[in-house]
């Protein structure tokens, strides 16, 4: 169970669903809070009792353990028995809390202010900001505020708060909004009044707010209180700025119209205040803002994914199935890779579209209907039965595939360019029911891109050239996929897609390993990797690394890198056995060779298919060869895996050659 911990107000702790946690008594919580104190050092029982008790009892120590056990079955009550605690854990004298950096509020709180830096654009310090004084919840560790041991933090943490408090100010000041800078300035001057850098941050709110008495009364009213509590005068900055105010220098007041950032705040802000009490407007907007949110890099993309779900439990909860279905549709962000960051979410998004379809009335609702559809056939990309069924045209074994089939029927008669390109992105999520659909691909890819062209759809052009990228180098055309990457690229610096970059970098690592010699693919592959950190995209990059650099050695003929123990991800069942083959453990190989199941119909089947092959070879096992070869026979004239526009493990035809040898 994932556990977080809180000490800015009371000591508390929350399970992974935000549940409070039951502490037992304030006993507890001390050796909690104390633990915490202590930033996953060791603190001795000893000092624990010393901290706990000015006159211990007379079994002190083992009342600690008592608390210490107590906590343990709070903190992991899933821990099974007989085994070491990975939390709450005894080592040496003492104990020690092995929370992770963000798992405590008052330290996610350090990392927010410390992020602030300089050089941060001001309304990346005012999200940072505020999200990380609204952990506050009241002052830190406030059940412990005669502590000796609590003191010195507390003090610390209520200073870089007060900091924070104007750091924040500063950014709502630079991003053109000086009223709400005031609003927060007010009180906090008045409560601190011997923080000259809140006078200063408030009369110069109140000189940017055109109210500039009211700015010279502030200056004048610090200089006081200054004078008479602390008996000093103001400092430099506080004196110069009322100087300034008396001559209206033109440094003070950054213009009327700002920059991008201003006007992005005075928006948010006057949105804010008109739609926030209207519920539906507000979630479909929300959910509008979470698309956007989704391409501008890997932080956004897994903040977007976080919130999307609990904006269409909100729209099922008000019983409106249209507007569930324009919240769940709405989210029409371009989908690539073919296997899901959060397949939990995919599921549970999926059965929200299947209820509201069922709840939509039968006559109408033709493009919610369609959105919906698509929805389902996007988010259940890497679904398709891997039974052996093959879905030929015409046939709807598959629910996903049927739904991509609707979606795209319904789109053409609505003649709705935007959601044509959505069904689209559908029809290719489930382009996979048999190997050798690399051309049927590259054909949707082209009808996005044309589609984008003439109705200005950049995010679906983008799409639509990656799909072609994917396609062509199936195909060996490493000329066109040249074209594609290139034109995916200017798009992705003309719109600010970031993300399109991890795309573009993994196929040029791709061409390299078709075009240059082993230790300049491997290269390409490692600097490629290195696009996926923070990407958000983890259903992308699990194992894919050590797969890539796989299919490198099987490519140039070169010694296996990698053994069967490297982190292989979701691709272990399919490498395994060939790993302990080229390791000269054969029953062994044989054996997980049976028990791999069939590779998921998705980009990288036919990948995986000829790994399989080759592990096939090794041992001399007739049936998975057999299977290998009919499966592999209809991407005959395809590069084994270069539709996913990551990597290849060279041409289809040399690996049904070779298993043919195999089967006679």
């Amino acid at each position: 169970m994932h556990v977080t911990f809180g000490v800015l107000g009371a000591v508390a702790a929350w399970d992974a669903e935000q549940r409070p946690l039951a502490l037992k008594g304030p006993r507890h919580r001390a050796v909690l809070a104390r633990l915490i104190v202590a930033r996953r050092q060791v603190v001795p029982v000893a000092r624990l009792v010393a901290d706990l008790w000015e006159e211990p009892p007379k079994d002190a120590t083992g009342t600690v353990r008592t608390f210490v056990a107590a906590l343990r079955r709070a903190v992991e009550p899933d821990r099974p028995p007989r085994t070491p605690p990975r939390l709450l854990v005894t080592e040496g004298p003492g104990y020690a809390l092995r929370a992770g950096a963000g798992d405590v509020d008052a330290w996610q709180f350090e990392q927010a202010v410390d992020a602030v830096t300089d050089a941060a654009p001001p309304a990346t310090a005012l999200g940072l900001l505020t999200e990380a004084l609204d952990r506050w919840r009241g002052p830190a560790y406030a059940d412990f505020a005669d502590a000796p041991w609590a003191r010195t933090e507390r003090t610390r943490l209520t200073q870089l708060r007060l900091h924070a408090v104007e750091l924040r100010a500063e950014a709502q000041l630079a991003l053109g909004a000086p009223a709400q800078a005031v609003a927060d300035l007010d009180a906090h001057a008045g409560e601190h009044p011997w923080r000259e850098e809140a006078w200063r941050l408030l009369a110069l709110g109140l000189y940017r707010a055109g109210r500039q008495a009211d700015a010279l009364s502030v200056l004048r009213r610090a200089r006081t209180l200054l004078k008479e509590q602390l008996g000093v005068d103001p400092g430099p900055r506080l004196r110069h700025l009322e100087e300034d105010v008396l001559r209206q220098a033109d440094h003070l007041d950054p213009g009327a119209h700002g920059s991008a950032a201003q006007v992005w705040t005075r928006a948010t802000t006057a949105y804010e205040s008109n739609v926030a009490p209207r519920a539906r407007i507000q979630l479909e907007s929300s959910v509008g803002l979470l698309r956007d949110l989704a391409v501008t890099g890997g932080g956004g993309l897994m903040t977007a994914r976080r919130h999307r779900l609990a904006a269409v439990a909100a729209a099922e909860e008000l019983g409106d199935p249209e507007l569930t279905a324009r919240v769940i549709g709405r989210y029409d962000v371009p989908a690539l890779w073919t296997r899901s960051d959060d397949p939990e979410q995919s599921r549970l998004l999926v059965g929200a579209a299947e209820r509201t379809l069922r709840r939509l009335p039968s006559d109408g609702a033709a493009a919610a209907r369609c959105r919906l559809l698509a929805t389902i056939a996007v988010e259940s990309r890497g679904m398709l039965p891997t039974d052996g069924t093959n879905c030929p045209a015409g046939t709807t074994s598959s629910r996903p595939l049927q739904a991509a089939r609707q979606a795209e029927a319904l789109a053409r008669e609505l003649d709705d360019a935007a959601l044509l390109a959505f069904a689209l992105n559908g029809t290719f999520m489930q382009s996979f029911h048999r190997a050798g659909l690399a051309p049927r691909r590259d054909a949707v890819g082209a009808e996005i891109v044309a589609l984008s062209v003439r109705h200005d759809l950049p995010r679906y052009e983008v799409l639509g050239h990656l799909i072609r990228v994917q396609g062509r180098a199936a195909l060996a055309d490493l000329a066109g996929a040249d074209r594609h990457a290139a034109a995916a690229d200017a798009l992705a610096a003309r719109h600010d897609l970031p993300l399109v970059a991890v795309f573009t970098t993994w196929y040029r690592a791709l061409r390299t390993a078709l075009t240059q010699p082993a230790d300049a693919a491997r290269a390409a592959y490692r600097e490629a990797a290195r696009t996926l950190e923070g990407a958000g995209m983890p259903g992308l990059s699990e194992g894919l690394l050590p797969l890539a650099l796989l299919s490198v050695d099987v490519l140039h003929g070169t010694t296996y890198g990698d053994g069967p123990d490297t982190e292989w991800g979701p691709y272990e069942p399919w490498v395994r056995p060939l790993l302990l083959a080229d390791l000269g453990r054969i029953d062994e190989a044989r054996t997980a060779l049976r028990a791999a199941p069939e590779p998921p119909r998705d980009l990288l089947n036919e990948a995986l298919w000829c790994v399989l092959g080759r592990a096939a070879l090794a041992v001399g096992d007739r049936t998975t060869a057999r299977l290998a070869h009919t499966h592999l026979r209809p991407a005959a004239a395809e590069q084994a895996g270069a539709g996913s526009g990551l990597l290849t493990f060279g041409p289809v035809e040399r690996q049904l050659a070779e298993l043919g040898g195999l089967l006679g």
